[in-house]
């Protein structure tokens, strides 16, 4: 029931935005304001950076509201996708102008760091998109080394609900690093997280 109003959410949004109502780029901003500068900055690893592709999303947000199709998927994965594409454009520009004073080294070693950066965008945005219970054990797994076992009796599960949990929340993140760096569908988009 929550992502049918979830769905109806973003239509109206979609719709509002293509009206030219600026209350709903403010409602837009409140949202995901802080989803669109937490993904820039993990890619651009730098704030002023970081605002500025903030500033770009929104701008397009506002002048694209028809780029939005809500059968690929949620207006978040879809604000998202937008965001990685941006912040992955301004690092090449950005590396490449280093490259081009010998900032940098070579064109190889700038396409692995925007590959790896936007990787990382990725995967730390399937994270905290991924649904609680698959998060948190996750979370205990990987930050406080826990087996499935000592996750289970942390959360008061099954040993095999834990493990199941440990598996697609895994799978989730595989999908990180084998995603396109541009093109292609942003994280997550298409599919419920």
């Amino acid at each position: 029931m929550a992502r049918d109003t979830q769905l109806r959410w973003d239509r109206r949004m979609q719709q509002r935005l293509a009206r030219g109502e600026a209350a709903a780029l403010g409602e837009l901003y409140d949202k995901f304001a802080a989803l669109v500068h937490s993904l820039a900055h993990r890619v651009l690893d730098d704030d002023e950076a970081a605002d500025q592709v903030t500033r770009d999303v929104f701008g397009y947000l506002w002048e694209n509201p028809g780029a939005y199709d809500p059968r690929h998927g949620s207006m978040r994965s879809w604000v998202a996708g937008v965001t990685n594409r941006h912040a992955v454009d301004r690092l090449r520009r950005t590396g490449a102008a280093e490259l081009a004073q010998g900032a940098v080294g070579t064109t190889e070693q700038l396409e692995q760091r925007v590959h790896r950066a936007a990787a990382e965008a990725r995967a730390d945005y399937i994270r905290t998109s991924m649904p609680a219970p698959l998060r948190q054990a996750l979370e205990l797994a990987y930050f406080e080394r826990r087996d499935y076992r000592q996750t289970a009796a942390h959360l008061g599960v099954t040993e095999d609900e834990a493990r199941r949990r440990l598996r697609l929340g895994l799978q989730l993140l595989s999908t990180a690093h084998s995603r396109p760096v541009e093109g292609g569908s942003p994280p997550g988009h298409g599919r419920s997280l």
